[in-house]
C-alpha cells in the first residue's frame, strides 16, 4: 500500500508491502522507484515487512535541492522515525540505493541489524559519461507517451515506460528529472570506503560478476576488507534485479534466512 509523508516542504512517497515478518527497508536506484521491490516482497513472503519509500526525487516522491549521501539518509531515518521501526531494521539497496543503504548503516549502526548491498561500488568515478550523456538529452514531460519516450531512446523501454506520470493539465512526465539525476550521479563521486568499512552488521554483497560499476577487484575487497560479509556472485551485468531477478531474490533469501 502506498503512503506518504511531509519531510519539510517535500513529499516522500512509499510503499509498505505489509505482512507480519521484519521489516526490511528497501532502496532503489537511480531513475527507479520503490515498485521495483514488488517482486522481492513476493518472493520473501511472509517472513519479511517490505518498505520500500521513493527516495527524493524519484517516483512519486518530491525532488530536493540536493543529492549528496546526508539528504538520502535522513530522508530513510525519517520515514523509520514515521514508521515507529525503533529497534534495528534489516536494510536492502541496490546501485544508487546500495551507496545509501552503506552510508545510513555507517551512520545509524544502532537502527540496522543487516546490510543487503546489490552491485553498488565504495569507489565511485562516474567520468565514463555514459550515464550524463543520455540523461541530458532526455525531456522531462512531453504531450504525449510517445514524444517522451523517443527523446528517452533506449532507456525508455528499459526503465521508464512503465512507470511514466500523468500531468495534472495533461501531457506526461517521467519518474524522476533529468537534472536530478545528474546531480545524483555527480554526488556520487568519491571514495566511500570509510562508509563501507563503518558498520560491523552481518552484511551480503550480490555482485554482477559481469558489472561495469563495480569491477570485480573492487567487489573482492570489500568481501575480504569487511568483516562479517557474505559474496554473493551472480553471472550478470549491474542491472541484475531486472536481467537476474530469480537469482537476487534467492541470494537475499538466503542470507535473511541466516540471520
Amino acid at each position: 500500500m502506498r503512503h506518504t509523508l511531509r519531510i519539510d516542504d517535500r513529499t516522500l512517497s512509499y510503499l509498505d508491502f505489509g505482512g507480519p515478518g521484519r521489516p526490511l527497508l528497501a532502496l532503489h536506484g537511480g531513475m527507479s522507484e520503490g515498485l521495483a521491490f514488488t517482486g522481492l516482497a513476493g518472493a520473501l513472503g511472509d517472513a519479511w515487512r517490505v518498505i520500500a519509500p521513493d527516495q527524493r526525487g524519484h517516483g512519486d516522491s518530491g525532488r530536493a535541492g540536493d543529492y549528496h549521501r546526508a539528504g538520502y539518509v535522513e530522508d530513510a531515518v525519517a520515514l523509520l522515525d514515521h514508521l515507529g521501526l525503533d529497534a534495528p531494521v534489516a536494510l536492502l539497496g541496490y546501485s544508487l540505493g546500495g551507496l545509501n543503504a552503506v552510508h545510513l548503516a555507517a551512520a545509524h549502526p544502532g537502527r540496522i541489524s543487516a546490510l543487503v548491498n546489490i552491485d553498488a561500488a565504495v569507489g565511485v568515478d562516474p567520468a565514463d559519461g555514459a550515464w550524463t550523456e543520455f540523461l541530458r538529452g532526455m525531456r522531462y514531460s512531453a504531450p504525449t507517451r510517445e514524444e517522451l519516450l523517443a527523446a528517452a531512446g533506449p532507456v525508455g523501454s528499459a526503465f521508464v515506460e512503465q512507470a511514466l506520470r500523468p500531468l495534472p493539465d495533461g501531457g506526461w512526465r517521467l519518474p524522476f528529472h533529468p537534472q536530478d539525476m545528474l546531480d545524483s550521479v555527480e554526488a556520487c563521486r568519491g571514495d566511500h570506503w570509510a562508509a563501507w568499512l563503518g558498520s560491523s552488521c552481518p552484511a551480503l554483497l550480490v555482485h554482477g560478476t559481469r558489472s561495469t560499476s563495480l569491477p570485480q577487484a573492487q567487489a573482492d575487497a570489500m568481501t575480504t576488507r569487511r568483516p562479517g560479509t557474505t559474496y554473493a556472485p551472480l553471472d550478470g551485468d549491474h542491472f541484475l534485479p531486472f536481467t537476474d531477478p530469480d537469482g537476487v531474490h534467492g541470494a537475499v533469501g538466503k542470507f535473511l534466512a541466516s540471520l
